[in-house]
């Protein structure tokens, strides 16, 4: 029996400029309505082994299919089957791509694939998918063609499952479009759903941080993160002349020495150093990815990155420009830095001194950096904020080579003592490696910052100039101790470096090839020790935590968190 589709519209948001809404986004609002608005208005997305299950079913019907028959040929009885047809209608406001469109007997039937089994429930499938098709048949009525009901196939069953195209359905799929498309026009996302089920596979669980989210909300216990699916790791190249190339899903690596391959799938980003060539290739095959190009000197200096378009999204980096042009905002952002960088260089003394003979100055350290971090909560502009750092900064690597293991029965470290920091050149081992630490955690953090939307140009506390990354700066400070100094100081107790490793000449000291390579892979060590968040409670590689506290910031910075949870262990 011909269903006659008839419904009033609610008013549209009056912005004039808010896309169709895909009919999958409909799917996801009724599904997660903060799922929607992060997928859809703010351009986040993340793979995980449900999406590329998904993918692989909707493999067959995205190669499409002969172009579905206009409205009054099918009301004439034209029969066809046809794949991956999208439809649009402006006054719905709604565009779809439907995987399978039936036309028999003047009626079309708009099919969608479904990964799963079929779902044994009364209405033969679960709102969200109902909606969707609901979504695509009314898309399909308002182009003139006459739709009775709508299907879903499921294709690890193999089931047809028939949907009711009735009243009901047609108006909470209506409420859904007309609700999400009012979201579109707001820049804060819904709230996140509170200790659901839902979360604990969903894809977007990472960058949506619900239970962390509504622990600043309620104070409610997070739970532990979803484990991404095989996590990617930076690809280093560092042997001059190296040419690094594309071969079907693989990164090839050549040098003078032989040939080195790595899946393109397994590299979260690529790092060169020094004069190795990339082609284009295999920088259009990255940017296409969003796998970004780290660029350093052969000393190791971070002069940029290669990515591709970046995230769609505008909303945080619109919330991060007013935080930075507001310089009460700004100060109070600088104030939580610095007294973290400087407490987190408590901490290192503390866990870390040798040097038993010395138990007093340790105290008196100890002591003056509490009192530093104390005052920088409260300063009261920023030449007062850098004087504290400056300070603070001068107590702390005035004790570093207290830190270092010395040889037995020798008072010194001939080959890395340490004075002073100095740089541009570093005058010495250590301070060699103080700066390549800095630099690559530099880079680190401009990945994770660009990865979530925000612009690594512009900071807070440091201030914008050509070149520096100052989102990244600000962001790395608490980190410097507790990341960059202590691949330092375990690389020298441990023996993983040695005086071998370097080359001092006029202009300076720096590590040789085979010394960085050592280096680079005690700091990838560390990126992958575990360590307990000191404000959530959960334990997660320091790799996920940068990504954890990048998205924090987006959050903070949008005004769904406050404050803004500093990393200092304990």
């Amino acid at each position: 029996m011909d269903q006659q589709l008839t419904f009033d519209l609610p008013a549209p948001p009056a912005t004039g400029e808010i896309p169709l809404v895909p009919a999958r986004m409909v799917n996801e609002w009724v599904y997660c309505p903060r799922l929607a608005w992060l997928e859809w208005v703010d351009g986040q997305w993340a793979e995980s082994g449900d999406t590329a299950q998904g993918r692989r079913v909707h493999a067959r019907v995205d190669s499409g299919g002969p172009p579905l028959a206009d409205a009054d040929a099918v009301a004439a009885g034209v029969e066809m089957k046809t794949r991956s047809v999208t439809v649009s209608s402006e006054r719905l406001g709604l565009i779809a791509k439907i995987d399978l469109v039936e036309a028999d007997g003047g009626v079309v039937t708009p099919i969608d694939y479904k990964k799963g089994k079929r779902p044994h429930v009364a209405e033969g499938a679960y709102e969200p998918e109902r909606v969707q098709v609901c979504a695509q048949a009314l898309v399909l009525k308002d182009n003139g063609y006459r739709v009775d009901e709508a299907a879903l196939w499921y294709a690890e069953s193999r089931e047809r499952v028939r949907i009711e195209l009735n009243d009901a359905l047609r108006d909470r799929t209506l409420r859904a479009i007309h609700d999400l498309r009012l979201a579109a026009a707001s820049s804060h996302p819904p709230p996140p759903l509170d200790n659901s089920p839902k979360c604990v596979r969903c894809s977007l669980a990472g960058i949506c941080l619900p239970d962390e989210v509504n622990f600043f909300r309620a104070r409610s216990v997070p739970r532990p993160l979803a484990p991404a699916d095989d996590p990617a790791l930076p690809l280093y190249v560092q042997s001059p002349g190296a040419r690094v190339r594309k071969d079907g899903e693989t990164v090839v690596i050549e040098t003078d020495e032989g040939k080195s391959e790595a899946p393109i799938n397994d590299v979260s980003e690529l790092a060169v150093f020094g004069p190795v060539s990339v082609t284009t290739p295999l920088l259009h095959e990255l940017m296409r990815r969003e796998i970004p190009v780290a660029w350093h000197s052969s000393g190791g200096w971070f002069l940029g990155h290669t990515t591709g378009a970046g995230g769609r999204s505008i909303n945080g980096r619109i919330a991060q420009y007013r935080v930075a042009f507001d310089d009460v905002r700004s100060l109070a952002f600088a104030r939580g830095l610095v007294s973290a960088k400087i407490r987190n260089s408590r901490t290192m003394l503390r866990r870390n001194w040798k040097d038993e003979t010395a138990a007093e100055l340790r105290e008196v350290a100890m002591n003056d950096l509490k009192r530093f971090a104390d005052r920088a909560e409260y300063a009261r502009e920023p030449n007062e904020l850098l004087g504290i750092e400056g300070e603070s900064a001068a107590i702390y690597f005035r004790n570093f080579e207290r830190l270092l293991s010395r040889p037995p029965g020798e008072g010194s470290l001939p080959e890395f003592r340490f004075d002073k920091r100095n740089r541009r050149p570093p005058a010495d081992p250590v301070n060699a490696m103080l700066s390549l630490a800095y630099a690559v955690l530099t880079r680190t953090w401009l990945v994770a910052l660009s990865g979530v939307g925000l612009d690594p140009y512009l900071g807070f506390y440091h201030r914008p100039r050509h070149g520096r990354p100052a989102l990244a700066l600000d962001m790395m400070e608490p980190y410097r101790p507790i990341i960059a100094d202590s691949v330092v100081i375990n690389a020298i107790n441990n023996g993983e470096v040695k005086e071998k490793d370097f080359t001092i000449s006029t202009p300076g000291c720096s590590l040789t090839p085979a010394g960085r390579k050592a280096f680079l892979a005690a700091y990838e060590r560390r990126l992958d020790q575990e360590t307990t968040h000191p404000v959530f409670g959960y334990r997660v590689t320091m790799r996920r935590l940068i990504a954890v506290q990048a998205q924090l910031l987006v959050r903070h910075l949008q005004g769904e968190i406050d404050p803004y949870p500093h990393y200092m262990p304990r």
